[in-house]
């Protein structure tokens, strides 16, 4: 039997951008290429294995690229393709969205880690 929501736009687009890290690694991105080692320290509440993991999907699913400079010690980074970097204005606005659930709905004023809203 076929899922009736594989076709789904909505379901598609979640299957590449959804997730616990996928949309704080593509934030961390969204201004300059990040090594690494980088990304590790900017999300320090994931494993090496998950961020391992999440990255190949993000390069599986050609969100993000991967280029290895010729040095030793080995250099990597990873960057936003055109594809992602068309989903930032649309992150801002979640971003926004979120302020107004935790501004609103939480009642708190602590730092937020991810994209900030447009002003």
């Amino acid at each position: 039997m076929i899922d009736r929501h594989t076709n789904c736009p909505l379901t598609q687009a979640l299957l590449r951008v959804g997730g616990k890290w996928k949309p704080v690694l593509i934030s961390h991105m969204h201004n300059s290429p990040k090594r690494f080692g980088q990304l590790d320290a900017l999300v320090p509440k994931i494993s090496r294995k998950v961020l391992t993991s999440t990255l190949n999907e993000l390069l599986r699913d050609d969100l993000i690229t991967r280029h290895s400079y010729p040095e030793t010690p080995p250099r990597v980074e990873y960057s936003l393709t055109d594809k992602a970097r068309s989903l930032v204005p649309i992150f801002q606005d979640l971003a926004e969205w979120g302020m107004y659930l935790i501004d609103k709905e939480m009642k708190t004023n602590d730092d937020h880690s991810c994209f900030v809203p447009r002003s």
